[in-house]
């Protein structure tokens, strides 16, 4: 199984947890920190919008609690016609954890792929490099 094979089927795993009643749009990630570990998160819905969670949110928080601080690639999946991206807010947060080369996988449960770095997804992302003194 390959790197990119190995995050999907992690995704799809968590995405098999999501709690989606309102959207019923369940949508599974998975993020490789630099260790090669990988953390799972899954979409977390709520009655009082918009307080859920995004899945990749969730991975991120993974990772943080586990101790690591970098990403070093994600994949997010998600049961749409195309490959599912990050939204706006998950960019930026990856964008925390990861640069411009970071490896997004964006996946459908169709099959459908595509792979993107972060500056294509988020072109001249503000991030922690730009705070004078930031502890990166």
């Amino acid at each position: 199984m390959s790197g990119i094979d190995e995050l999907f089927a992690a995704a799809a795993q968590a995405r098999r947890q999501a709690y989606a009643p309102y959207s019923r749009f369940a949508v599974g990630a998975a993020v490789r920190g630099e260790s090669g570990r990988l953390y799972l998160g899954c979409n977390v819905e709520n009655a009082a919008y918009p307080s859920g969670s995004c899945a990749e949110q969730n991975a991120i928080g993974a990772m943080i609690v586990a101790g690591e601080r970098r990403i070093a690639e994600i994949a997010v999946l998600g049961d749409a016609p195309a490959p599912v991206t990050p939204c706006g807010a998950c960019r930026q947060r990856i964008r925390e954890f990861g640069d411009a080369a970071t490896k997004i996988h964006a996946g459908a449960v169709s099959g459908a792929r595509r792979s993107f770095t972060l500056d294509e997804l988020l072109p001249e992302a503000f991030g922690p490099d730009a705070l004078p003194g930031a502890n990166t």
